[in-house]
């Protein structure tokens, strides 16, 4: 129920603010506007009201909506997903192709503003209220993980507590950039500048989006050994572990930094170990034996040891006062539309696999887990949402805003219309490859659920 609600919520919203882009464009420039809809389809008689000259309605298919503007052209264009026109005089000088182009391009564009205007502001208002999280550290700690492609594996070969300096030759000075580069520098290959040690290229594109996701996520930074919390009802609580306590040794074998201890804890459930740890008034010996619980990692359950410990994170809140604040949803917003578009890019250079492509499925299954994190996930979900929206919007398909403004291009050029004929055959295309990308998406999230991927 939650993922349901979470999804209906975020496509109307998000739907709602793109049409009300549109409406008020259309309204500004003059242009008489027949109905506004949430929906496709015919409207809901029960669901619908007039104002003015405008009927505003809920419409029948939950997919989308539109804004039904007056054009000499009514009923040339498939309409098929709008309802029929409402019967209301037009005067001469409201109707769409009345206005010029110019006019008629701030129209079409209106859509995608509105939301590239959410996430912006949507990114902003959170960074505003939280400020920045930083983790000042740029040591690698440990690769999680053995899965990395071939091109990336030789960053197996950076030793462990090596200072990253910079990411194709941008300095870093905290995790976040290093994570930050590692998924966004552009080029044909990942440059890690090292601290004491020759630069390390990994031949990974910048539009292998994969490849620098999972590395990044990969990339661990180095972890003192240093207890953040303590679990009540766990065995660490119980043996006497606290918060601040310095993990020295592990059954003898010292402990470098958080990572050693964990592997030897999830290896020994339900065998006593014995820590050396170190505080303020000297160190201490304490025997813990790890609770064993069964664990589920991608489609293996089994079982690993638990003492109940947190590590203490050495993180840096860094408030932000409005202006920086903007700035950074402003950069946020900015490097969500590289994204999308890498992706496109990389799906046209095969770079990126169409798998990797998601539907209303998918949506749905993430909105539900950013809203079960509370309102601020599921906040920042939407803007990120909005924006993907945004762009997918601009794509050169004539039944998408960015077809329709080519045309207004081609028609300012020309200074006449395409004919149309031409318009009503290239939109016949679009529809068909729209098609083409809805089956493919609904194909890749039915293929995500069977094959046991993100639950709802």
């Amino acid at each position: 129920m939650i993922t349901l609600l979470a999804f209906l919520v975020t496509i109307g919203v998000l739907v709602f603010i793109h049409e009300l882009g549109h409406f008020l464009a259309a309204k500004w420039a003059g242009i008489h506007v027949h109905r506004f809809s949430l929906g496709l389809g015919s409207p809901v008689p029960w669901l619908t009201t007039r104002r003015g000259e405008t009927e505003y309605c809920v419409s029948w298919i939950p997919l989308g909506g539109y804004v039904k503007m007056a054009t000499r052209e009514e009923g040339a264009d498939p309409g098929a997903l709008e309802g029929a026109t409402p019967e209301t005089p037009v005067a001469p000088d409201a109707y769409y192709e009345a206005k010029p182009v110019w006019k008629r391009m701030v129209v079409i564009l209106a859509g995608v503003t509105m939301n590239a205007l959410f996430a912006w502001l949507a990114f902003s208002g959170l960074a505003w209220r939280n400020g920045i999280t930083i983790n000042p550290e740029t040591r690698l700690g440990v690769i999680a993980g053995d899965s990395l492609p071939e091109p990336a594996r030789a960053i197996l070969d950076i030793p462990p507590g090596t200072r990253i300096t910079a990411v194709n030759g941008v300095p870093v000075d905290s995790w976040n950039g290093v994570q930050d580069l590692t998924q966004s520098a552009p080029g044909d290959s990942l440059v890690y500048q090292l601290e004491g040690l020759p630069a390390l290229a990994l031949p990974v594109h910048h539009d292998d989006l994969d490849t620098r996701l999972r590395l990044s996520m990969m990339l661990q930074p180095w972890l003192a050994p240093v207890v953040g919390g303590v679990a009540d009802g766990y065995p660490g609580a119980a043996a006497g572990l606290q918060a601040g306590d310095t993990i020295v040794a592990v059954d003898g074998q010292p402990v470098v930094q958080w990572y050693d201890m964990a592997d030897r804890i999830e290896a020994a459930a339900d065998r006593p170990l014995t820590f050396l740890v170190g505080r303020p008034g000297g160190r201490v010996e304490l025997t813990v034996t790890p609770r064993a619980e069964i664990v589920t990692v991608g489609r293996e359950r089994r079982t690993i040891g638990r003492v109940g410990v947190e590590a203490g994170f050495p993180l840096l809140n860094e408030p932000l006062d409005l202006g920086g604040a903007l700035r950074h949803g402003l950069a946020l917003t900015g490097a969500a539309s590289t994204q999308i578009v890498r992706t496109v890019r990389g799906m046209v250079t095969g770079r990126v696999s169409t798998r990797e492509v998601g539907g209303p499925i998918l949506i749905g299954q993430l909105a539900g887990q950013a809203a079960r994190g509370g309102w601020e996930p599921f906040l920042a979900f939407m803007a990120l949402i909005s924006v993907n929206l945004a762009i997918l919007n601009l794509l050169p398909i004539p039944v998408l805003d960015g077809g329709q403004f080519l045309f207004l291009v081609a028609e300012g050029l020309r200074r006449q219309p395409l004919s149309l004929g031409l318009r009503l055959q290239l939109t016949r295309v679009g529809v068909a490859l729209l098609l083409m990308l809805m089956v493919l998406v609904f194909w890749n999230d039915i293929s995500r659920l069977v094959a046991g991927g993100l639950g709802g």
